[in-house]
């Protein structure tokens, strides 16, 4: 079960595909934390990537920091090895940290499910956001709402999110056997 509304961000750290290791506490500074459970190997994850990328672009000078990570067996997808991870992270330009749960205990502390899954925090890292990244993985054109960046935009003026929760689409995460 998903981390609710009003839940403070659960903590952890993670390697990145930089090998450098990286704790929620190293953003405490940041108004804004964006965690994003995705994946390599996932239509839907791939569809979003470019507007993840976007999104880091347009909201970085005022304080928001997205954090992407993928929890998926990779013994069952390969293409989701952190090795592959490296890979796609160079080849998209990923301007975030991609960050490996291994172990998938930080997947199972958010009660995260499909790829890709958003969780928003404030600056006290309490739950303010978590759903979709908007409405229409398919085409980035037809979408009608910006869930993230609505969110974002609403908490920048010191206001809650008018839509907090939205249902992620995607694929499920791969869990253990």
């Amino acid at each position: 079960m998903a981390i609710k509304i009003g839940d403070k961000a659960p903590s952890f750290t993670l390697i990145d595909t930089n090998e450098k290791s990286i704790a929620l506490k190293d953003y405490s500074a940041k108004s804004i934390l964006v965690v994003i459970f995705s994946c390599n190997h996932c239509p839907f994850a791939q569809a979003w990537e470019d507007r993840i990328v976007a999104i880091q672009d347009s909201f970085k000078s005022q304080d928001v920091q997205i954090l992407v990570i993928s929890s998926n067996d990779a013994n069952q997808y390969p293409a989701d090895s952190f090795a592959e991870m490296k890979k796609r992270a160079l080849e998209k330009n990923f301007n975030f940290p991609y960050l490996y749960d291994e172990t998938q205990e930080v997947a199972h502390s958010y009660g995260a499910e499909k790829t890709p899954e958003v969780f928003v925090f404030d600056q006290s890292r309490t739950l303010k956001y978590h759903g979709a990244i908007d409405d229409n993985y398919d085409d980035e054109n037809a979408v009608k709402t910006h869930y993230l960046k609505n969110a974002l935009n609403d908490l920048l003026q010191n206001s809650s999110p008018t839509t907090p929760t939205s249902e992620p689409e995607g694929c499920t995460i791969k869990w253990f056997n």
